[in-house]
């Protein structure tokens, strides 16, 4: 896989890393490969890979 790949809240993490919120406002967060792409602000969102782990 590669940095720069998305997923959407809802979806299984595509691969282990640090994930961001595309768009503003926006947030880090690390998120494990299967788990389920949190929401952000309460509201579904674009997550972005900035850093595989």
């Amino acid at each position: 896989m590669a940095v720069g790949r998305t997923a959407r809240t809802g979806e299984k993490c595509p691969e282990s890393g640090v994930w961001k919120v595309v768009g503003e406002p926006s947030t880090t967060a690390p998120i494990a490969i299967n788990n389920v792409m949190p929401p952000y602000g309460d509201k579904a969102v674009t997550w972005q890979l900035i850093m595989l782990a």
